[in-house]
């Protein structure tokens, strides 16, 4: 996520830090080289422009340039003014005390809106509440059918249009069926266009005026940069958001939305796609997301997205494996599985304090440990179950046959098998050397 700015930002300010004597001139050389890493990265030009007079302002002040670490006070100035850009504080939707709580999803076609509204679906029953989805979008074909697949994975209700009715009908319905049932949350999904336009945005004024949502929501698609941004603002003029999702955060998107659509538009980033499963969707937080963005890692988010994803139990049993050398390949299997549902690698290292100088080390090709990833599970799944439960019968016709399976090689197969017996010797005694259920104590204190 924003890799590529990051790297620049690191770049700079790796000049900076530890320097016992900072200059005016050097601070301003910085500044530069840091407005245009920013304007490289599609953020808004007047976001730009403010942003590093901010930070010259504060950076040339008598108080940091008379300090013993100036080139520290700078960084640290950089990340109070990019989480400031960024809104400066977590803002996670309300729920109103008179249920339910409407939630009505804008946005252009082919940002994952509809997938966007199944998520926030999945989040609000995983805590308890009963959810109701809306099929509003009577335009685009099959678009209530998408709801419904995704309504049935989560074995939530869905609401879809009745023969003749127009968006709004649809919406009171809902509102009457969820009124009946009692939900908590009803999230309406709207329909979308290609472009903005005049049709599009009196249809969702109609629906405004005829629900009264508690909160309008904007998808946008965090890879499109300043487009997105002024598609933001025309959408908060007409309807009037309260808070905006970017998707696809996953990849290396520049960073011009996230860096820019607070400041322009006034309205928080409450949440991120960062993947497509349903699971991928989480609370944003502009300290952790200023932290990632100059490399200081997100511990915090790692930590959270562990604790929805691996169960206490699961990490117990493991532990106990481990202690009393029980562990097994299946085991490895599964948890090689349960790091998948994490994200990439590549996200996971990112979240990871000095991950910079990990990367480094990667030389040309920073994809090699998910590649190596890959080919290990490829190898696990080509095993039987007995074979991976007892790999002590694993004899030559067997290996064949599994690097056969796996399209890797007989050496490559005997090289895990040596690996794993190292990391079964190694995690004993990591596990006889600490209390017991520390694994647990971390991810689920």
């Amino acid at each position: 996520m924003l890799e590529r700015l990051s790297e620049k930002l690191d770049g700079i300010l790796k000049k900076l830090r530890g320097r016992g004597v900072l200059t005016e001139k050097e601070v301003s050389a910085a500044l530069r080289e840091v407005r245009m890493a920013l304007l490289e990265a599609d953020v808004h030009y007047s976001v730009v422009r403010d942003f590093v007079e901010r930070v010259r302002e504060k950076a040339i002040g008598q108080e940091v340039m008379q300090s013993l670490t100036p080139g520290q006070q700078v960084v640290k100035i950089v990340w109070d003014e990019l989480r400031a850009l960024m809104g400066a504080t977590c803002c996670p939707i309300q729920l109103s005390s008179h249920p339910p709580t409407v939630l009505m999803m804008v946005g252009l076609q082919g940002v994952g809106k509809t997938t966007t509204a199944a998520k926030l679906g999945r989040l609000f029953k995983s805590e308890g509440r009963r959810v109701l989805l809306v099929a509003a979008d009577t335009k685009r074909p099959a678009a209530s059918e998408q709801l419904q697949i995704l309504g049935r994975q989560l074995e939530v209700e869905v609401v879809g249009p009745r023969e003749g009715q127009n968006p709004e009908e649809v919406c009171l319905q809902a509102l009457e069926i969820a009124g009946h049932r009692g939900d908590e949350v009803v999230i309406l999904d709207t329909a979308g266009r290609l472009h903005i336009d005049q049709a599009l945005m009196d249809e969702l004024v109609r629906i405004k005026e005829k629900v009264v949502p508690h909160e309008i929501l904007l998808v946008a698609d965090g890879m499109t940069g300043q487009s997105a941004v002024s598609m933001a603002e025309q959408f908060h003029r007409q309807l009037g958001l309260t808070g905006i999702i970017l998707t696809k955060m996953e990849g290396d998107a520049r960073g011009g939305a996230l860096l820019s659509i607070y400041k322009v538009t006034g309205q928080p980033i409450k949440y991120l796609g960062v993947g497509e499963g349903l699971s991928a969707l989480e609370s944003f937080h502009p300290d952790r997301m200023a932290s990632r963005i100059l490399g200081m890692g997100d511990v915090l988010s790692l930590i959270e997205r562990a604790q929805s994803t691996l169960s206490a139990d699961s990490a117990v049993d493991l532990e106990d494996k481990i202690r009393n050398e029980g562990l097994t390949l299946e085991d490895l299997r599964h948890q090689l599985r349960q790091i998948r549902k994490l994200g990439s690698l590549a996200d996971i290292l990112e979240m990871i304090p000095g991950v910079s100088k990990f990367k480094q080390h990667l030389g040309q090709d920073p994809g090699a440990p998910e590649q190596e990833m890959k080919r290990v599970a490829a190898i696990l799944d080509s095993m039987t179950l007995k074979e991976r439960r007892h790999p002590q019968i694993l004899n030559g016709s067997r290996r064949q046959r599994i690097a056969r399976g796996s399209g890797t090689t007989v050496q490559e197969v005997n090289r895990l098998l040596k690996q794993f017996q190292q990391l079964k010797k190694m995690m004993k005694v990591m596990g006889n050397g600490g209390r017991r259920n520390s694994l647990k104590s971390f991810l689920f204190r």
